[in-house]
This record gives structure tokens, C-alpha cells and sequence, in this order.
């Protein structure tokens, strides 16, 4: 390290830190506004450098170039510097939170320390007697190094101390069997009341921001949380590493999961407590990954299934048509679309509709998402041999008049589905699908019969989730004649007397979007459609005789939701595909 550079001796009376001299010698501060400063420093307890920097005597910038060509000192651009990359073994954060430094390297046995005062001869004596290594000073701008130390030097419960749970908010205790082994594992892992603060905290604002689902997902370098927010994941925090293990275990003991099983994914609920009269049902689900366990947690809110089905955005031809089915004494109504369509709320909306004193209705899920009183819910569990199958045989022996199957998976579940829906009962079902004329020819490779298909079901809705357009900030948007015909909009019908709208964003919403809307296909199965299956006809011979009988395609009906200024142009054609 280069010499001092010569110092100018201050009056006796007052013994000025060596920064001070320093700045004194090259002329950047004069000798009354550092004894001024030290004067302060002294009588608040703070560090001269602190004192300086908020005087404005000197910028940030300036002090570090001006003692960087001083000392000789490499100068560090710690913008560079991910915090996250850093070793944390090279030095105690005691050390670097007393001293405002950070350890960057260890070369031979010499240690690379950042700081914003290399005058400071006492940190470097301390830091060369604790590490025994000799002291390589680097310049590092002030500000800039003090949130670096911050980072590095914060533990799990620093960061999260500051977090606090607002609101009643508490988790039902449901009566289960436990070892006092499985309690103290229970209580050694997760007693950490700042992990319990910062998990109560994350559910809530999930809750409020009406968010589906929230992520937990550990990395090498750094751990975060994102909640799935009118189907877009959204990044909502980076907690420290650190606490990655006891949130995991705490999840896992209030989801009734084993908390020393970290090999194998896993799958739970819990039930919080939201005010004085709101329940909600949370489903957890974990996953090993290469740096821990991810979590999902989904949002199961039994209310959206009571909000009727004008609420999910069926044009009223289109209710008219479900209603007609679902009012049918039996026969087969299933629904398609992509995992997070809005299957399983559209299926309970409809039993909702059918839920009867005179009815029986049952289900099988995997597992059971929204609780419906008066519906009797079975949860599928493939270990037990509680399979889709077995659930369907016991309900037949069990004076059904309504079933709902949560998902047509094999060959043994369609064709017992099938017979129920040809001997007397209404069955309701899901397939993974794109549209409502492909589910029929995938029934078909799956194995079952034409005549069976053509016999049983009797609607089919395709469906997909677009974001809402914020009612109020949403504003016109000037989209090419050519883009509208390109999009799939008839020449006939961009007569002016439309406008498409497009998102802007405010503070009442999320980008622009509150809320999402339903686009749907619902396609009945006319007499034309059954001669169609029964002579083996593809998708497209379904798709063009649908078409022929007014059924909207899920780009036209979006289209449809865009004129309507319900959602936006883009929105449209990133959820459909024709």
C-alpha cells in the first residue's frame, strides 16, 4: 500500500482523524469544517465519514477518486458486485458491520477488503490480527458499500425481524396423530417467529391481491417468492437463503406433511383463518429441486364457486346452451382446457346450479379443490388404490343422480363414465384438450367406441382465462385495419362502429388488468355431430359442421370479448391459437 500522503498538523486542541488530514492536505476540505465535522461526529457518536458525506462538504464519488489517487488503491465499481456471489467465511460480519468494509478475495495470504476509508488504520489492524492475513485495501464509494455490507452481512432473522403479520389471521388446528418425536422435530425446526411472521405475511398479501397461486423457489444464490397474480407470475420478494429450510419445514407441519422427507415430492393442505367469518383452503405441494424445496401453495377460495355463472363470462347464447345440458336428466357434459383454465370452477358453478335437497351429487378429485356442502366429495389416492375407477364403481352402487369426475385420465374412467351417462345419470368431466372438437377424437385414441361417444356426451366447453382490462384506466387503442383482419376479424366487420381498447395501468390494478374473464367454446352434440363420430370423422369435420351450427371458435369468441372492450387485442391472441 502506497504511503500516506503528508498531513498538514492540526491544532493541538484538536486531533482530527486521518481522513480529515487527509482531505485537509489535498486541499478538499478546510480545517474549520473538519473540526466542525469531528466536533459532531464526536458528540452524535458517528463515524467522521457519515458527518462528511451528509454535509455535502464532498460527494460520495469524489472522496472515493480523491482517496483512490491518494493511496494509490484500486478504485472498485460495487455496482458490479453481485452481494449474493460473495464469500461470507472470509470475514466476521461483526467486523464488516463495525467497520463498514467487505471482504472481496483471498489471494496467498493476503485479503482483498472493499472500504470507503482507507485512512482507517484501526481496521486494518483488526482485520489482519482476526484473519492473521495482511490488508489489500480496494476504494469503494461510500453509499453504495454500505447497502453491499447490509446485504452481506444480514441473517435470516435481520431480514425478516422487520416483518409483521397484520390482520386476524390464524391457522385451523386439525386433530392428527403425532409421535412426541415428530413434535419436538416439529418444534426444533420451526420455532423461528420471524419465519412464521414472513409466512403469514406472504399468505396475506396473496389473499388480498387475489393471487391463484404462490411460489417458494430456492436457487444457488438466492431464494424468492412470486405469486401468480390473473394468471401472470409476479415477483413479490428475495428473502435471504438462509431461511429456506425452516419456511419449508414450517409449511410442511401446519400442511400435516413429513418434514424429514426432503427426497420426494409431496403433496398437503392447511386452513387458515381469514378475519372472523372468512375460511380459506390452501393446497401445498413440493418438489425437490437441485437447491432445496420448491413450494407452490394454490388458493382454493370456495366462494368463486358460488358466484354464479354470469360472473364467468359466458355470452348468453353460450349460457343458454350450457344450462340446457346441465338441466338434462343424464348424459355426459365435459369441459376442456389447460391446467389454470378455470375447469374446476366452471364445474362447480354448475353443480352449484344442481345442488338439490332431492339431488345426490358425488365426486372424485385429485384431490378435492372447493368445498360445496351438500355435494359429497371423494379425494382420489392412487397408493390406497382409491383410483378415479374405484371412486366411479362405488358411486354407481351408491343411488347417484349426479357425478362429477375431476379428470378422464385412462381408458377403465371413460368407459365406466360412459355407462353411467347411458344408464341414467348426468356426469360432469374434464379432459386436457385444446378445443371442444379435438376432445372427441381424443376420446376416440384413448379407445373408446364412436358409438359410445356419440351416445353419452352431450356438450363439450373449451375454455381459457384472459386478463380484464382495468375499467379505469383502459384507453382506446389505434390498431391497423390490416392487423384486425389479420387477427381474425371479418372485413364486414370493422365498420367504425367498434373501438378495441389496450392496457395503461393505475393504481386500482395490475398492468392494466384486474380480474380475468372467461373465453369459451360450447359446442352441443347435435344429431349432424353424432353421424359425424359414428363414421369416424376427424376434428375438423367436427370443427366445420360446429361452425355451421353457430358455435364460436375460442379465437372468435375472444374476439368477440376484445370488440366488446371486455379485454385487450393482444390478450386475446396470446391465450388462443387458430
Amino acid at each position: 500500500m502506497a504511503a500516506t500522503a503528508p498531513s498538514p498538523k492540526p491544532p493541538a486542541h484538536v486531533a482530527l482523524p486521518s481522513l480529515a488530514r487527509t482531505l485537509m492536505s489535498v486541499g478538499k476540505l478546510d480545517q474549520k469544517t473538519a473540526e466542525d465535522l469531528y466536533k459532531k461526529s464526536l458528540a452524535g457518536k458517528t463515524d467522521f465519514i457519515e458527518e462528511l458525506l451528509g454535509s455535502q462538504a464532498i460527494s460520495a464519488t469524489d472522496l472515493a477518486h480523491t482517496l483512490s489517487g491518494v493511496f494509490g488503491a484500486p478504485l472498485l465499481d460495487i455496482d458490479a458486485i453481485d452481494p449474493l456471489r460473495l464469500s461470507r467465511d472470509l470475514l466476521d460480519n461483526k467486523l464488516c458491520k463495525a467497520y463498514k468494509v467487505i471482504a472481496l478475495h483471498k489471494r496467498s495470504n493476503r485479503l482483498i477488503v472493499a472500504t470507503a476509508d482507507p485512512t482507517n488504520q484501526e481496521a486494518a489492524e483488526k482485520i489482519k490480527f482476526t484473519t492473521q492475513m495482511g490488508v489489500d485495501w480496494v476504494v469503494a464509494e461510500h453509499d453504495k458499500l454500505i447497502k453491499v455490507v447490509d446485504a452481506v452481512t444480514k441473517s435470516a432473522s435481520d431480514a425478516l425481524e422487520g416483518i409483521n403479520s397484520t390482520g386476524d389471521f390464524e391457522f385451523n388446528d386439525i386433530p392428527i396423530e403425532e409421535s412426541e418425536d415428530d413434535k419436538d422435530q416439529a418444534d426444533t425446526e420451526v420455532e423461528d417467529a420471524p419465519v412464521v411472521r414472513f409466512l403469514h405475511k406472504m399468505l396475506l398479501d396473496a389473499v388480498h391481491m387475489r393471487a391463484s397461486d404462490l411460489h417458494f423457489e430456492p436457487y444457488e444464490h438466492y431464494y424468492r417468492v412470486r405469486f401468480r397474480v390473473d394468471g401472470e407470475l409476479q415477483e413479490i420478494t428475495t428473502p435471504p437463503t438462509a431461511i429456506k429450510e425452516k419456511l419449508a419445514s414450517r409449511i410442511k407441519v401446519i400442511s400435516r406433511l413429513d418434514i424429514s422427507e426432503k427426497r420426494v415430492p409431496q403433496d398437503g393442505r392447511m386452513k387458515l383463518k381469514v378475519g372472523a367469518d372468512r375460511v380459506i383452503d390452501f393446497r401445498v405441494s413440493t418438489l425437490p429441486t437441485l437447491f432445496g424445496e420448491k413450494i407452490v401453495i394454490r388458493i382454493l377460495d370456495p366462494s368463486s364457486a358460488k358466484m354464479g355463472i354470469d360472473a364467468l363470462g359466458y355470452e348468453p347464447e353460450e349460457k343458454e346452451r350450457l344450462l340446457t345440458a346441465v338441466n338434462r336428466p343424464y348424459g355426459m357434459i365435459l369441459v376442456t382446457g389447460p391446467t389454470g383454465s378455470g375447469k374446476t370452477v366452471s364445474l362447480y358453478t354448475c353443480l352449484n346450479i344442481l345442488n338439490k335437497p332431492g339431488v345426490n351429487i358425488a365426486t372424485a378429485e385429485d384431490p378435492s379443490e372447493i368445498n360445496l356442502p351438500g355435494v359429497n366429495q371423494v379425494n382420489v389416492n392412487e397408493k390406497a388404490g382409491l383410483t378415479f375407477a374405484v371412486a366411479l364403481k362405488a358411486f354407481l352402487r351408491q343411488d347417484p343422480d349426479i357425478i362429477m369426475v375431476g379428470e378422464i385420465r385412462d381408458l377403465e374412467t371413460a368407459d365406466i363414465s360412459i355407462k353411467a351417462a347411458q344408464t341414467g345419470h348426468l356426469v360432469l368431466s374434464t379432459l386436457h384438450t385444446n378445443d371442444a372438437p379435438t376432445t372427441l377424437t381424443r376420446m376416440r385414441n384413448m379407445g373408446v367406441a364412436p358409438f359410445n361417444i356419440a351416445s353419452s356426451v352431450i356438450l363439450i366447453t373449451a375454455q381459457r382465462l384472459a386478463r380484464r382490462l382495468c375499467p379505469q384506466c383502459k384507453e382506446p387503442a389505434d390498431i391497423p385495419h390490416e392487423n384486425l383482419l389479420e387477427a381474425g376479424y371479418k372485413e364486414d366487420e370493422i365498420d367504425g362502429s367498434w373501438v378495441t381498447y389496450r392496457p395503461v395501468g393505475c393504481s386500482a390494478c395490475n398492468n392494466g388488468y384486474k380480474g380475468r374473464v372467461g373465453i369459451y367454446q360450447v359446442m352441443p352434440i347435435t344429431e349432424e355431430i353424432q353421424r359425424i363420430i359414428l363414421r369416424d370423422g376427424s376434428a375438423l369435420d367436427i370443427a366445420k359442421q360446429a361452425r355451421l351450427e353457430g358455435v364460436r371458435s375460442l379465437r372468435e369468441s375472444g374476439l368477440h370479448k376484445a370488440k366488446v372492450g371486455l379485454t385487450s387485442l393482444e390478450e386475446v391472441l396470446a391465450v388462443t391459437n387458430e
